[in-house]
């Protein structure tokens, strides 16, 4: 196991036990940052290091909607409908809008000391954003951000097209929680029982949509994942030393 974060894969689990267990990490990572042992975020674990955690999960399907005041409106599903699919609806305290999650669908959610790392907000969207093109670019999808909109995207004529990836986080005590969803083999007709994100008009795919029969499996994706994460936030974990080293005393 590498040194900035202890990997956990949850496997299939409905969303409110992941939720339980991303609460659980964050006290670990926030007990980590506040233990006298901490060496100022300086020393890292193979359990919950001072950096933190990643859980990965393909959740049961479920739409989860945020607080944002318009996110209720664009689930279009009726109470019925959403039970002949077998898919419920859950609250959540993340930013974003609406979305779905799905078995084929990974999830990762980073629970990270951005303090110990030097990130604002915006850089962290965009560290996600990169380490899900970097994924996807591996299997020879190309993806780019929308300036626009969060999230990753596939491309058509040069412009970003239909969305592969959605992002969504909250920060406690600069603590990060939620994070990315990334379609690998997710049932697409489900996305239909909302405003995905809340844009209308827009379309989303996965990677089995771009790549048919080479699309690969999710155990190769969690791999990938995982290990694309890991070097970004071990080399932004170097630059964040390096400039507290340099700061004037």
């Amino acid at each position: 196991m590498r040194k900035a974060l202890h990997i956990s894969d949850l496997g299939r689990l409905p969303y409110g036990p992941a939720c339980d267990l991303q609460v659980a990490a964050h006290a670990r990572v926030l007990a980590s940052r506040e233990s006298p042992d901490s060496g100022n975020a300086e020393v890292l674990s193979g359990g919950a290091g001072a950096v933190g955690e990643l859980l990965l999960v393909e959740h049961e399907p479920v739409v989860t909607i945020s607080n944002r005041a318009t996110a209720e409106g664009n689930l279009l599903a009726s109470p019925e409908l959403l039970a002949r699919s077998g898919v419920e609806v859950a609250r959540t305290d993340r930013g974003g809008d609406i979305t779905y999650h799905g078995p084929g669908q990974l999830v990762a959610y980073p629970i990270l000391d951005l303090n110990a790392l030097n990130l604002g907000l915006h850089d962290y969207m965009r560290l996600l954003e990169d380490s899900v093109i970097a994924v996807c670019a591996r299997y020879g999808v190309e993806t780019v951000r929308d300036p626009k909109a969060t999230g990753v995207w596939t491309v058509r004529d040069g412009l970003p097209d239909a969305k592969i990836a959605a992002m969504g986080v909250r920060v406690r005590k600069w603590i990060s929680m939620h994070g990315l969803a990334l379609n690998v083999s997710t049932n697409l007709d489900h996305f239909g029982l909302i405003v995905p994100c809340g844009l209308v008009g827009r379309r989303v795919t996965s990677l089995e949509r771009e790549l048919g029969a080479k699309c690969p499996p999710m155990d190769d994706v969690k791999r990938v994942l995982a290990d694309v994460l890991t070097d970004a936030i071990e080399q932004q974990h170097a630059r964040a030393k390096a400039a507290r080293a340099s700061a004037p005393i």
